[in-house]
């Protein structure tokens, strides 16, 4: 694509949890030794691809990595006691290990107003309505040109709590939670964007080992000691009717159901997402060639003195015709597709499952590799 001074390039971040992020992380270093870094004028994130983008919107991939590399388990999501679970799984602490590491919410959402590229990320709304809403859709937008300082810099978290596992955030009147139930990856806002003229995106794709049941042995084994306290029995009978469901490949609890839930809506969605692009661009071309078939047909059936005026009635009954996209343009576009092939971190948030730096620099690596291929046969890299 030839070099300019506009700023016309969108890049789009998925979410991903620990995986995903790393491998983000591996995208952008890729992209920025490109020219098309210096015409990136938007980016749009879900869940850690806002928390990817933000730092790539302030020019901070470096941050970013030191972040990475030195973020454990506990660092994001610690495990609570059974006997706490109705306060949620676990306790978000990555609002306070971003603060502490990378800097305050206010101070985030300052420095990204500033920023030459505009940051849009995406949380699910789960307010509560009781007079219902029909025009809801459960999606709340938060753009560093428009939202307040503050509210952008928690947004950016309220983006990134995976609800299968805290409770979410109170954020400019409304009660937010992790994007990827209602935008996982965010393709279509970008799209959508007339200002768009090429769109880079990176979409993780999940994939997820067998449940460790470990846990649930190490938990009857210590209730066992007490197994003559009529509580602790009936405590010791769930547990080995969990063990029976894990041991069938079904959700050994509520808590593991609503992850595996959670997994299905946001492939879904990000799939759904891909699918109506794909369909986007291929009604685009299609149109243009019957909108010139049909001019073409027409014109030529047409005696000589009225072709000019009949050509000129039917390009302006074309270009009239309104449509629920973009239908006069198409928008080049590289999606890079990643999984953590035979690496990968357990997403799950154990605490007492550390996260090495060896495999979290491999999967940068991996990101990188995988867009480096991607851009070679792309035609965003001519």
């Amino acid at each position: 694509m030839p070099d300019t001074d506009r700023r016309d390039v969108a890049l789009v971040l998925s979410g991903g949890g620990i995986n995903g992020i790393l491998l983000e992380l591996g995208f952008l270093r890729r992209l920025s030794e490109t020219p098309l870094w210096a015409r990136v004028g938007w980016i749009y994130g879900t869940s850690a691809g806002a928390l990817a983008g933000s730092m790539a919107a302030l020019g901070r991939l470096d941050d970013l990595e030191e972040f990475l590399l030195g973020l454990s388990p506990e660092d994001a999501f610690r495990p609570r006691a059974v006997w706490q679970f109705p306060g949620g799984l676990h306790d978000y602490t990555l609002p306070a290990t971003v603060a502490h590491r990378v800097g305050e919410p206010e101070e985030l959402g300052l420095a990204l107003a500033r920023s030459e590229i505009e940051l849009v990320v995406y949380a699910t709304d789960v307010s509560d309505y009781p007079e219902g809403d029909e025009a809801r859709d459960f999606e709340l937008e938060y753009s560093s040109r428009k939202t307040e300082p503050d509210v952008m810099g928690r947004a950016i978290l309220a983006s990134a709590a995976i609800s299968g596992l805290v409770l979410p955030i109170r954020l400019d009147g409304r009660i937010a939670t992790d994007g990827g139930w209602v935008r996982n990856f965010p393709f279509e806002h970008a799209y959508r964007n007339p200002d768009v003229s090429a769109i880079a995106a990176f979409r993780y794709v999940a994939s997820y080992p067998a449940t460790n049941s470990a846990y649930l042995e190490r938990t009857r084994e210590r209730l066992e000691r007490f197994r003559a306290v009529p509580p602790v029995r009936a405590l010791l009978a769930e547990v080995r009717l969990a063990q029976e469901r894990s041991s069938r490949g079904e959700p050994a609890h509520y808590g593991e159901l609503i992850v595996r839930l959670m997994r299905v809506a946001f492939a879904r969605n990000a799939v759904v997402e891909e699918r109506i692009a794909r369909d986007r661009d291929l009604s685009v071309e299609e149109l243009r060639r019957l909108r010139e078939d049909v001019v073409a047909t027409a014109v030529g059936a047409a005696v000589p003195w009225r072709r000019r005026r009949l050509r000129a009635e039917l390009e302006s009954r074309f270009g009239s015709a309104r449509f629920p996209f973009r239908h006069d343009r198409h928008v080049p576009t590289l999606i890079v597709r990643a999984t953590t092939g035979e690496l990968g971190l357990d997403p799950t948030f154990r605490g007492d499952t550390p996260w090495p730096d060896a495999v979290k620099r491999e999967l940068i690596e991996r990101g990188y590799k995988l867009t480096d291929e991607a851009l070679a046969g792309s035609e965003l890299a001519r």
